[in-house]
């Protein structure tokens, strides 16, 4: 554990945050670790927000950050966006769970259908995983097949399929409480791999379905390779593979239509979250007509087969339908998409630019409105203003944190007043404007030098 003793960093984070701390002490005696999601787990301990608003959130003691996590990149026009909150707000006092059909749920899919490319039909979840888990049970059900593809580092949710060989046990074995028998259905190969693929097709036909994240692993921590997604496409068209575009990031993110919008490239079928409920729990599975019809009663005792079940009771919940509605119609009608995505870009400049300034072989990166902080831990000759990820290996881009300096880029982040995706990036929303910027490249300039001081740089 990092201790405040010998670092001015912690020292600094802890004489901040004692509400925080305090919490945390209390969170410990009923939550593992005091934490409800893996990735806040924090050393020494993690923030405890109060509130948010806009492009920026306040913690229990008072301070006030400009946030680049967006609540996990649900929040594509900020935290509280005023109509969204409305319409949320009007259908909490009509009810929260009818236990019955509502038209909400109606106009949800068809807002769904007209914007996303592959969205014959549309299935509700209650989150991303519960949408890459049931989009693997449809696959499986349309081919009569067995097995899924997965690329090495691309994150699909926490269900059995999904649990292993992302930060860990990338030789395909299971990792705790996951059946070996479960892990045997699922092959890893490594990103951006054309040939892999067709060879993993040409010799195993027992494939029912290959899955990514369009943009590449941890949204483009290791981007798509140009070309890519095509060849995939062609690849799986010739094999009979279903295609699946794990968007429940960059849907309605990287465009109003998802990346399969803006790549020109369909899938068989996509999954949905965040964005899509306006930052509320919900999620989808949206694709062709012919494989989402596995879960249609009329159609399935016509074709005399039994019917994939699916249940849940917060599937197209009321009042996310209508912060999703809201959201949806605003994203179709707006250019929050190229908002998000233009602030992005000029903060992956201002901070190439401070390292730079800084002399730090370090360099900021990523498309759209994901920005990925490259660290280079092998200690390359790196120009922050010309460094690109193109045809760097995977292992490097994605390698563990480099213990306390990681921790420590984080803690001396947040103590300069911002919150990022961790360590390893920011992710934000169309109301990140120029002052978010100059007051994030502010606190980026001043944790290099907090880093630098010592000695971790």
């Amino acid at each position: 554990m990092l201790s405040p003793t010998n670092s001015p960093i912690v020292a600094a984070y802890v004489a901040k945050t004692p509400g925080s701390a305090a919490l945390h002490a209390k969170a410990s005696e009923v939550l593992p670790s005091g934490i409800a999601h893996d990735s806040r787990y924090t050393d020494p301990y993690p923030i405890y927000t109060a509130r948010a608003a806009g492009p920026r959130k306040w913690d229990v003691d008072g301070n006030m950050m400009v946030d680049f996590y967006g609540g996990h990149g649900s929040h594509l026009m900020g935290h509280c966006p005023p109509t969204v909150m409305e319409a949320a707000s009007r259908q909490l006092m009509q009810g929260t769970q009818y236990g019955s059909c509502h038209a909400l749920e109606v106009e949800w899919a068809g807002l769904v259908q007209a914007l996303v490319p592959c969205a014959e039909r549309v299935r509700f979840t209650s989150s991303g995983t519960e949408a890459t888990h049931m989009a693997l049970r449809l696959a499986r059900a349309f081919t009569g097949k067995r097995k899924v593809v997965r690329f090495l580092r691309h994150f699909h949710g926490w269900h059995d399929h999904m649990a292993f060989g992302v930060d860990n046990h990338f030789d395909g074995t299971a990792s705790p409480g996951v059946l070996p028998e479960v892990a045997a259905e699922v092959v890893l190969l490594p990103p951006n791999d054309i040939e892999a693929v067709k060879a993993c097709f040409a010799a195993d036909r027992d494939i029912a379905a290959i899955i990514l994240e369009p943009t590449g692993a941890s949204t483009g921590m290791i981007p798509t390779t140009p070309g890519f997604l095509a060849a995939l496409r062609a690849a799986c068209t010739a094999h009979g593979v279903l295609l699946i575009f794990d968007e429940v990031v960059t849907g309605f993110r990287v465009s109003a239509g998802g990346a399969q919008a803006e790549s020109g490239v369909t899938p068989d079928l996509c999954t949905l979250a965040k964005i899509l409920a306006g930052g509320l729990p919900g999620g989808a599975v949206a694709g062709r007509r012919d494989i989402i019809e596995w879960l249609d009663f009329d159609v399935s005792a016509e074709k005399k087969r039994e019917k994939v079940k699916h249940q849940g009771t917060y599937n197209a919940n009321p009042v996310s339908a209508a912060a999703g509605i809201e959201t949806l119609r605003m994203i179709r009608d707006g250019d929050f998409c190229a908002r998000a995505t233009a602030a992005a870009q000029v903060m992956k400049q201002r901070f190439n630019e401070v390292l730079a300034e800084e002399g730090v072989p370090w360099a900021v990166y990523g498309e759209h409105s994901v920005i990925h902080f490259f660290t280079n831990p092998q200690g390359m000759a790196v120009d922050p203003l010309r460094w690109t990820p193109e045809g760097q290996q995977a292992a490097l881009m994605a390698g563990e944190p480099r213990g306390e300096l990681m921790k420590k880029l984080y803690l001396a982040l947040v103590t300069a007043g911002i919150d990022p995706k961790g360590a390893r990036g920011a992710i934000l929303s169309s109301v990140h404007g120029p002052e978010e910027i100059a007051e994030a490249t502010e606190s980026w300039r001043q944790a290099i030098r907090a880093l630098k001081q010592e000695a971790e740089l």
